[in-house]
């Protein structure tokens, strides 16, 4: 029997090009292929809309010749980097094209693709098109005519033109695709993309643009540049970044306003821009990484950015926070006016924080943070306690002693509170647990934060951003490719005494067994390695299975089941709650 092959049918390149989920998207997989041809400007032209004129793509990139087009570009899936590396060979620019497909982008927005490549004194020039791919079956089969010319050895790069422009797609948008370049593309200074005549710039990012210059004292003209973006999510690479002797100085940042607490973090997410200061080019480092920490001239130049910053804020966010400030202000009047003027005054800088976080979210949503906020508020006569206490240090014994009796009431009285929330805590993390799907990120979640159920010996343990970064750079890095399926659920913790605390969650469904203890022992073995500090184990789950170990366990490793555990915490409620009222 002779041997059985493969064959490729032709309506591959068909869906290869229905990858994108738009033209725009189509549109920067060619451009992403002019960067990987150590292009330094790619010009697109795209048709008015309704006619009938094609997209053009033209580069100055390094081009192709007929030997390169037939042995690698009209190689599908052929992985560039495998070939040649991850880097460029003329401006180390790391690669982008991965997959070898990227070439047929151009058939999701047109029927025909001409495709014209000048390098080494010969341009090459042939034409695809769907209705060709069409009538024959394999791809393989498909008869591609180039034509090769003359022309100066000075001459090189590629123009793809797309015409017969598909009717049941919209057409372009410049907006939107200089919107999707600017992210990605915004901060190369050796790569130029001009779409209808305009280059990329600042300005193109949707927001408000605004442009400064001024003279500083000892640091010359300063010219400033930023867009606060529109749009609700975060930018890719926000914040702005210092050009000095028009060279870029470490990564872009926000001088400072990041470490400003009475800034709103998220607002940074929406800053783009650039400031040239070429005053500072005796204070950045050898490197060329950062500017000098304790440089003065900088720190006058963060100063003055910082000012600009948030008068932009202001004007663009300032108005939106005050409309959402009245207009909850209606909703919540009556529960304020109720309020005792020092709790009013709490509430609405609670509030105002609130909006400062939240401001873009739909109201119902802000409403229900506020309304919680306002809750604990109303309930808590804590501060008005410790404010008497306070204030009867400074009289006699007797109004002394009145006034902690009074605080020990009102400590009753706030204890009988937190022990009701927490009974009704218990409640649903005893149904979550009984829900024979709950996963373990789901138990992890509901318990994160809630180390009190765990007894007294647990509650002061707590995680961090480093414990979670830590966590998550080992599980990354061991479980990847078809381990990623099996990566368990881990949470680590640190206490006041700096002992680790690491928890191995298990669905409430799992019976714990002999492979699970060992597992959750290894992972402490691997973290020993990174940690001087001695590790706890905790193993989480819903019951123990006949093979989980009970004797002779390695130390400091507990095991505990979501029925006990909630057992327990509601038992720790009872007793202090009897303590309290002997």
């Amino acid at each position: 029997m002779e041997k059985l092959h493969f064959q490729v049918d032709s309506r591959l390149a068909t869906l290869l090009s229905q990858e994108y989920s738009s033209t725009e998207k189509a549109l920067k997989e060619l451009v992403d292929n002019a960067w990987d041809a150590d292009a330094e400007q790619v010009s697109i032209t795209l048709p008015e809309p309704m006619s009938d004129e094609p997209i053009i793509i033209a580069d100055d990139g390094t081009g192709m010749t007929a030997q390169e087009l037939s042995s690698q570009y009209l190689k599908i899936a052929s992985d560039r980097r495998v070939r040649r590396g991850e880097r460029t060979a003329g401006k180390q620019r790391l690669i982008k094209g991965r997959k070898g497909v990227g070439k047929f982008a151009g058939l999701m927005a047109a029927s025909v693709m001409t495709l014209a490549t000048r390098a080494r004194g010969a341009e090459v020039c042939f034409t695809l098109s769907l209705a060709e791919l069409e009538q024959v079956a394999d791809i393989e089969h498909l008869p591609i005519s180039p034509k090769v010319e003359a022309c100066s050895q000075e001459q090189h790069g590629t123009t793809i033109t797309l015409s017969s422009l598909h009717q049941g797609l919209v057409y372009p948008d410049a907006n939107r695709l200089r919107q999707l370049l600017i992210q990605e593309y915004g901060r190369q200074k050796d790569f130029t993309i001009v779409i209808d005549g305009k280059p990329l710039a600042i300005d193109d990012l949707e927001g408000s643009y605004t442009e400064d210059a001024i003279c500083l004292p000892d640091t010359g003209n300063i010219a400033l540049r930023f867009s606060i973006s529109s749009g609700k999510t975060g930018l890719r690479e926000p914040g702005i970044t210092l050009m000095v002797d028009g060279k870029a100085v470490g990564k872009p940042s926000f001088f400072g306003l990041d470490q400003c607490d009475d800034f709103p973090p998220k607002l940074l997410r929406k800053m783009y821009g650039e400031i040239e200061a070429d005053g500072l080019s005796e204070h950045v480092t050898a490197g060329w990484d950062s500017v000098v920490e304790n440089s003065e001239l900088f720190q006058r130049v963060a100063e003055y950015v910082q000012s600009k910053l948030r008068s932009a804020f202001t004007e663009t966010h300032g108005a939106e926070i005050r409309m959402a400030h009245a207009r909850l202000q209606k909703a919540v009047h009556e529960r304020l006016a109720a309020m005792p003027g020092f709790k009013r005054d709490y509430a609405d800088r609670a509030i105002k924080k609130v909006l400062e976080k939240y401001y873009d979210e739909p109201s119902h949503k802000v409403e229900s943070i506020v309304f919680v906020v306002l809750e604990a508020l109303e309930r808590s006569d804590y501060r008005t306690v410790v404010e008497h206490l306070a204030d009867a240090q400074r009289r006699d014994v007797a109004t002394l002693a009145e006034s902690l009796n009074d605080f020990g009431l009102a400590d009753m009285a706030f204890l009988v509170e937190q022990a009701s929330a927490r009974s009704t805590f218990l409640d649903h993390l005893e149904r979550l647990a009984n829900i024979a799907d709950t996963l373990e990120s789901t138990m992890h979640k509901a318990i994160e934060h809630n180390f009190w159920i765990f007894g007294p010996e647990y509650s002061l343990f707590s995680s961090n951003q480093t414990l979670r970064r830590q966590v998550e750079d080992y599980l990354a890095q061991t479980y990847r490719g078809e381990l990623a399926s099996k990566r368990p659920d881990l949470l680590l913790n640190e206490n006041l005494n700096g002992e680790y605390l690491l928890i191995e969650f298990k669905r409430p469904s799992h019976a714990l067994n002999f492979a699970d203890y060992q597992q959750a022992t290894g992972y402490r073995h691997d973290f020993l390695k990174h940690v001087s500090k001695p590790v706890k184990v905790l193993v989480i789950g819903g019951k123990r299975s006949g093979d989980y170990p009970m004797q002779n366990l390695e130390p400091n490793v507990s095991t505990m089941l979501f029925a006990d555990i909630n057992s327990s915490a509601r038992r720790q409620i009872q007793w202090q709650l009897r303590t309290k009222s002997q």
